[in-house]
Parts: C-alpha cells; structure tokens; sequence
C-alpha cells in the first residue's frame, strides 16, 4: 500500500478591518513555529520581570522583603552589639588588671582591647585561643616601663605604716570601713570638688559605672593601689604618672544606688583592701 505523504500543515494569523474588509496585517506559521514563539515570549516575559524585581525599587513592595529603613535599622543594631562586645571585653580586662595589681602582679595595658575584641569571637573554652590571649597579655605586660613600676621599685618601697599619705578629698567620712561588707570608705563632700592622688604613681584604670560615676585607679610603689569612684569628670587617663596631691578628678553628684555626694575611696596593700582612715587622716 501506497503511504500518503504528510504535508507540513500552515497557520495564518491576520488583522482585517472589519468594515472594507481589508487584510492590514498577517503572518503564516506553522505548529512548531507557534510553539517556539509562545515559549521565547514566555521566557522573555520572565526574565524581564526578573530584572524588573532585582533591579528597581519595585522590589521594595514584596512583603518582607527589607527596604532602605530596615537595611539601616540592621546596621545600626549591628554597631550596638558590637559596642556592647566592646564594653563587656572592658570590664573583663579591668577585673582582670585589678586582680593582678592586688596580688602583686604586674597591671596589663589597657590598649590590649583592640586585640581582645578580635579575639572575643572564639568560644572562652577554647585551649588554643586561651593560649594564644594568655601570650598576648604577656607580651603587653613587657612593656611596662609604661607605668613606670616594676618589681625593683616594689622592693623599693616602704611599708605602708612608714608611708606619708596625701588626703584625697576634703570632707568628712560618711561611712567607715568593714571588710566583710563595706571594704572602702565613704567621704562626703561637695559636688565638684577636686579628687587628688594620694601618693606618687601611674593610673592603670579609668572607666565608667551606672552606679558609680567615673572610676579611677592609681597603682603606688610598695605594693599599694588606690581606687576612686563617684567621679562626674576625670582628669588624668590611663598611663599616665602622678604626684602626691595631683588633682585626678571632680567628685559627682549623687548617682544612682548612693545617697548623697560623696567619694568612694579603696586602699589596697599587698593584695588586700584595708582601711584607709588608719594610715590618711580625714
């Protein structure tokens, strides 16, 4: 039997007026033509509504999609959490320096934040980032001469009963010292009085807390720390030397958790607070 041969089937699309009659336009194709057309328009189709989304501020309308608000939100919650890393690596490195001092260790530079901030990303658990922390500390604390006090000028030193101290404030002690509850002395003055250094020696701490104004600390030869809070102003920053009677600070107002003006004043000797009103008088 004969087979009959397949003729390609034609299409014609034309646009006719519908009064005259009159062919304005048409186009023949076939069925496979009209298939490739449909899918290169569809796909055409797509991708200009891709670039229109990706590329224009349209895409700002898309639920949940963050526009330029939520996008400076972000970075501003960003630089706070940073900030708060910052402050909480201060704290850690003041318990840290406080703890050394008053053991008789020598104090750590407090500029080895910017190396700690790096590092506060790694877990604390951490061996080899606890090694690696420990070594940079070490290598901070070599450059000492900073604070102009080392281990010669300790031995140096002369105890703390033969020591002449320089009254910090001028006022009157509010609330005395008790070791087990209240290791420091309280001195009522008015605000803005002058805080002064009572004995020749290097800040190694100034830093501020809600409940206690500025604070700052002086490390003395002999072994011997001071510690000043209920600052509102500090006048020397950390490093750098002072004499007896220097005026370090200007005593604050009340602030919050204290009950009138008054400076907050610590002795430490050999590692342990003790009562300043025995070797200063007031």
């Amino acid at each position: 039997m004969e087979k009959k041969d397949k003729k390609t089937r034609n299409f014609r699309l034309a646009l006719v007026d519908a009064q005259s009659h009159e062919r304005l336009w048409s186009i023949r194709f076939t069925k496979p033509q009209f298939i490739w057309a449909a899918v290169s328009t569809g796909i055409l189709i797509l991708v200009l509504i891709f670039c229109i989304i990706a590329y224009t501020p349209i895409r700002t309308f898309i639920p949940g999609y963050p526009d330029a608000r939520s996008r400076r939100q972000a970075v501003q919650n960003s630089l706070r959490i940073d900030s708060l890393q910052t402050r909480i690596l201060q704290w850690e490195l003041y318990a840290e320096n406080l703890r050394r001092v008053v053991s008789g260790e020598d104090p750590i530079r407090l500029d080895s934040l910017i190396l700690g901030s790096r590092a506060s990303r790694h877990q604390a658990s951490d061996s080899a980032f606890l090694a690696i922390r420990d070594s940079l500390l070490r290598a901070d604390v070599v450059e000492q001469e900073q604070f102009g006090v080392s281990a010669s000028s300790q031995k140096k030193g002369l105890p703390i009963e033969a020591v002449s101290f320089f009254t910090p404030i001028k006022g009157v002690v509010s609330k005395g010292y008790e070791a087990s509850i209240h290791p420091w002395i309280d001195v009522t003055a008015p605000a803005g009085s002058t805080v002064s250094a009572v004995l020749d020696g290097t800040v190694i701490f100034t830093g501020w807390e809600d409940d206690s104004g500025y604070i700052i600390a002086i490390q003395h030869t002999g072994d011997i720390v001071s510690i000043y809070k209920n600052n509102q102003k500090l006048l020397r920053k950390s490093g750098d030397a002072v004499k007896a009677g220097t005026a370090i600070g200007m005593l604050a107002s009340s602030v919050s958790l204290t009950k009138g003006d008054h400076l907050h004043f610590e002795l430490w000797y050999a590692g342990a607070p003790v009562d300043p009103a025995q070797y200063i008088k007031f």
